[in-house]
C-alpha cells in the first residue's frame, strides 16, 4: 500500500485548480446520478402503463428488452451532448468525457446483444471485447495496439499473417458461430412447424442446417485472414483418417444416427424395445437416442446399437397393438360363458379399440385347465402395455368370482403306504 506522503498530491490538486479537467468531472458526476434517477422514473412509469401481465405477449417482451437499453441510452446521449457542448467551448474531453462516451458506447452494444442471447459465455466474451476496446480508446493506445499486433506477425506458406489478422479472424468466427446459432435456433423452431414432414426428417434437416451454418462460418473466417482454403485439403484427409482409427465408435454412432434419420425406421414418439428395454424415443441426438421407460428412467442407447441389434418397433408403420392375455379356466366351467365374461373385461377398458374388436380363443386342453387367450387392440402403446393387461386381468377376476368360474391350480395327492420295510 503506498504511503500517504508519497501520494503525488499535486496531480490531485489538477482535479480542482485545473478548469477543464473539473468541470470534465463535475460534469461526470452530474449525467451519472441523472441518468440513473431518469432511468428509474421511467422504468417504473413503462411498467406501470405498460406491463400489465410481466411481459406475456409479444409486445410486452420487446418493452421489458427496452427497458434494458433505457440507461445506457440515455447515459450515452447525456455523453455525447456533453461532448458537443465541450468542443463547441473548444475544452478538452479527453480525460473524463471522452472515455465516458467510450464506455457507453461499449455498454449500449452489450446491451444490444444481450437482447438476442441469455448464454453468459458468450455475454461474458462479448463484454471483455468491448469495454477492452473502450478502454485503449480511452487511454489513446487503441492506434498504437493495432500497430503492434500487425507488425508481431509469421510466414504461412506463401502468405504472411500477423497477429492482428487472427484477432480479426477469430472474432469474425466467434460472431459468425453466435449468428449461425442464433439462426440455427430459428431455423430449427421453423423447422418443427412445417405441416406434412415427419418427425426424424425434422430433426434431420435441423442437424443439416446447423451443420451448413458451422462450416460457412469457418470458412468465412479462414477466407478474411487470406488463408487459402485448398491448403488445408491433404490436412483434412490425414485428419480424417485418424479420426476414423481413433474414434471408430463416435463416427460410427454419427453415421448410424443419419441413418437412422434417413430411413425413418426410427423416429421421437415410437414406442421400442431393445435388449429389456421398453419405452417411448424421446429425441434422437447425434450420437445416442433417448428412451424413456415407464418407470421415468431414461436410457441413452448409442445409436450403433439401435442398427445392429434387433429392436422392437410398437409403432413404426401403425401404432395399433394386440395385447394378449392369456386365461386358463377349470374343466368343470362352462367355456362359451368364460368367453363371454373375458371380452366383457376386455370391452370395460377405455383404451380397447372396437376395430378390431376383441376376441377370445381356446388354445388347448392342457394337463390342469382348459386354455384360453384373450386378443385385443390399443393404440396407445407408450401409455404402457403391461397395465392394460393388469386391468383386464383384474376385471377378469372379479367376473369370474362373480359368475363361479374357477381358476385351477395344479393339486397332487401323497399316499404313504404302511407296511414292513424290512
Amino acid at each position: 500500500m503506498l504511503p500517504i506522503d508519497q501520494i503525488p498530491w499535486q496531480n490531485v490538486q489538477l482535479l480542482w485548480s485545473n478548469t477543464e479537467l473539473r468541470l470534465q468531472w463535475v460534469t461526470l458526476l452530474v449525467i451519472i446520478p441523472l441518468t440513473a434517477v431518469f432511468t428509474s422514473l421511467m422504468t417504473r412509469l413503462i411498467k406501470k402503463n405498460f406491463l400489465q401481465q410481466s411481459g406475456v405477449t409479444t409486445s410486452e417482451k420487446w418493452i421489458t428488452h427496452s427497458l434494458r437499453l433505457l440507461a445506457p441510452t440515455t447515459f450515452l446521449l447525456l455523453s455525447v451532448l456533453c461532448l458537443s457542448v465541450f468542443q463547441s467551448l473548444h475544452l478538452d474531453t479527453s480525460d473524463f468525457i471522452r472515455p465516458a462516451f467510450n464506455v457507453s458506447v461499449a455498454w449500449m452494444a452489450y446491451r444490444i446483444v444481450g437482447i438476442f442471447t441469455s448464454n453468459r459465455t458468450w455475454l461474458r466474451t462479448i463484454a471483455v471485447i468491448l469495454f477492452g476496446l473502450a478502454a485503449l480508446q480511452s487511454f489513446g493506445i487503441l492506434s498504437v495496439t493495432i500497430e503492434l499486433l500487425e507488425m508481431i506477425s509469421f510466414q504461412f506458406g506463401e502468405r504472411k499473417i500477423s497477429v492482428l489478422d487472427l484477432m480479426n479472424g477469430l472474432g469474425i468466427l466467434l460472431a459468425l458461430l453466435w449468428g449461425s446459432s442464433f439462426l440455427g435456433g430459428a431455423g430449427e423452431k421453423r423447422i418443427k412447424q412445417l405441416p406434412h414432414v415427419p418427425p426424424s426428417l425434422q430433426v434431420l434437416l435441423a442437424k443439416v442446417f446447423r451443420t451448413v451454418l458451422v462450416v460457412m462460418s469457418f470458412a468465412i473466417a479462414l477466407s478474411t485472414i487470406g488463408l487459402d482454403l485448398s491448403s488445408f485439403a491433404i490436412l483434412g484427409g490425414a485428419i480424417g483418417v485418424g479420426i476414423g482409427f481413433g474414434l471408430q465408435k463416435v463416427v460410427s454412432n454419427l453415421v448410424s444416427g443419419l441413418i437412422l434419420l434417413i430411413d425413418r425406421s426410427i423416429k421421437p414418439g415410437d414406442v421400442i424395445e431393445i435388449e429389456g428395454t421398453y419405452g417411448w424415443i424421446n429425441s434422437l441426438r447425434a450420437r445416442y437416442a433417448s428412451v424413456i421407460t415407464r418407470d421415468g428412467k431414461e436410457h441413452l442407447i448409442p445409436n450403433e446399437d439401435l442398427i445392429t441389434n434387433r429392436v422392437i418397433n410398437w409403432s413404426f408403420s401403425d401404432r395399433n397393438v394386440r395385447v394378449r392375455v392369456p386365461v386358463g379356466i377349470s374343466y368343470d366351467a362352462n367355456p362359451r360363458e368364460a368367453i363371454k365374461l373375458c371380452l366383457d373385461s376386455a370391452n370395460a377398458s377405455s383404451r380397447t379399440l372396437q376395430n378390431p374388436e376383441p376376441k377370445c380363443l381356446i388354445t388347448g386342453f392342457g394337463e390342469n385347465s382348459i386354455d384360453l387367450e384373450l386378443r385385443f387392440w390399443i393404440d396407445d402403446p407408450s401409455n404402457g402395455v403391461g397395465n392394460i393387461r393388469s386391468e383386464v386381468l383384474l376385471g377378469i377376476w372379479d367376473r369370474f368370482k362373480e359368475n363361479g368360474v374357477n381358476i385351477p391350480f395344479p393339486q397332487r395327492d401323497v399316499r404313504i403306504v404302511k407296511g414292513d420295510l424290512s
